[in-house]
């Protein structure tokens, strides 16, 4: 798969994170797609603001109170390749998604389109608007795709699979927005943002991206992305505890959406000689304009400290390290009982369909089958995770080669 890093220099060194082993083996933590470990150095910024929260005399107004949100902004940034003013502070993915489905002029016959399968957090904002008569349809991505109650039954992506076609053929006339996951939970399915926003965009319909998954692993140049919104929370990719996110909007999208209303989301806000009680103002033009108040100053600080890291270790650095790590697991997996998964998801990967998720498709394992393999994990200290018929392995910048071997011994038994 071209030139990628030795496997034994990570790009996060693991003596940033608590896996000191408990008895036996040391943690390995296969399941960042469900929540990240925070780093130390997080939660030593979390405990040293908490303490100055108890006396909130120490608390400043410029560097805590308006400089915690600025350090947040801007090193997401640097880690979304983005401008520090077109970033929102949101709570969660949803919240993020649930600004814009709110925010846009839709109204009865207009139609969202989503890939069949998305997670609930890229589902239920759109459905939400049903009361305006929005109407939100999903298409499958491949032949045999199978979602809700069928979704254990569902045919695995194949090698050929080109998700951006699917959607792209299925826009049509009533059609005003494309919503979709970068990388989709479930499957591990990995989206060609700049194709698909193209496509998108050719078609004149905005793109709007649950990044989630991808966030923190992948790099993106959202400036450059063609993509509309992009939002994603926190915790896991990222490395921050949950209750605080991100939401990107391109200039021109964003000032098409009525913002929520937030105080501090228009001018002079914070200048307190200019009574607050004066509404004569306007809503100002960046990433603010879409808070709702006061972001979560305390999720700030370590959201800040997170991205600082990954920054610090380079998202590039972290991704290759992150498909090389992929390449060597389905690698030692080509023989034995995951081998037709393996060959599979080889194929996916030769064509750039995967991100940081493997994600192992049942067969006719069924839940039980999978049940006992998570049970086994957890005997050697393996914490990997189930979704809907998938067996997934989330691998990130602090794991290794030794990691691979683990994870292969228990995959072969």
């Amino acid at each position: 798969m071209g030139d990628l890093p030795p496997l034994s220099r990570a790009p996060l060194s693991r003596d940033l994170f608590d896996f000191e082993p408990d008895g036996g083996q040391a943690p390995l933590w296969v399941m960042h797609c469900a929540e990240g470990p925070v780093p130390r150095p997080v939660a030593e910024a979390v405990r040293a603001f908490l303490d100055r929260e108890t006396r909130p005399w120490t608390l400043r107004w410029e560097e805590d109170f308006l400089g915690i949100p600025r350090a947040v902004r801007r090193a997401a940034a640097s880690v979304l390749g983005a401008r520090a003013g077109d970033i929102s502070l949101v709570p969660t993915t949803s919240a993020g998604l649930a600004t814009i489905a709110q925010g846009m002029p839709l109204g009865r016959g207009d139609e969202i389109l989503l890939p069949l399968g998305e997670f609930p957090a890229n589902a239920w904002p759109w459905r939400a608007l049903a009361a305006r008569g929005v109407v939100v349809r999903e298409v499958p991505l491949w032949d045999g795709h199978a979602a809700g109650r069928a979704a254990w039954r569902s045919a695995p992506p194949p090698a050929d699979v080109d998700p951006e076609a699917r959607l792209a053929e299925a826009i049509g006339p009533r059609t005003r927005l494309v919503a979709a996951s970068w990388v989709r939970f479930q499957d591990g399915l990995r989206f060609d943002l700049r194709a698909l926003a193209a496509a998108c965009r050719g078609r004149g319909v905005p793109l709007v991206v649950d990044g989630i998954q991808g966030a923190g692993t992948l790099g993106v140049d959202l400036d450059r992305s063609g993509v509309a919104a992009f939002a994603t929370g926190g915790h896991k990719g990222l490395l921050a505890p949950q209750g605080l996110g991100l939401l990107w909007t391109e200039g021109a999208f964003r000032r098409e959406l009525a913002p929520p209303g937030g105080w501090l989301s228009v001018e002079d806000a914070t200048d307190f000689a200019r009574p607050s009680t004066d509404f004569d103002r306007r809503f100002v033009a960046g990433g603010e304009a879409l808070e709702l108040g006061v972001p979560n100053l305390l999720g700030g600080v370590a959201l800040a400290r997170a991205l600082e890291l990954l920054a610090g270790a380079g998202i590039a650095r972290i991704e290759a390290h992150v498909l090389a790590l992929v390449d060597a697991l389905l690698d030692r997996l080509a023989h034995g009982p995951w081998s037709g998964e393996a060959a599979r998801l080889h194929a996916l990967r030769g064509r750039g369909r995967l991100g940081p998720i493997v994600a192992l498709h049942h067969g006719d394992r069924g839940p039980d089958g999978l049940a006992r393999r998570l049970e086994e994990a957890r005997g050697r200290g393996i914490f990997a995770s189930v979704r809907e018929g998938y067996l997934r392995i989330a691998f990130h910048g602090w794991h290794v080669a030794a990691d691979v071997e683990r994870l292969a011994d228990w995959l072969a038994g």
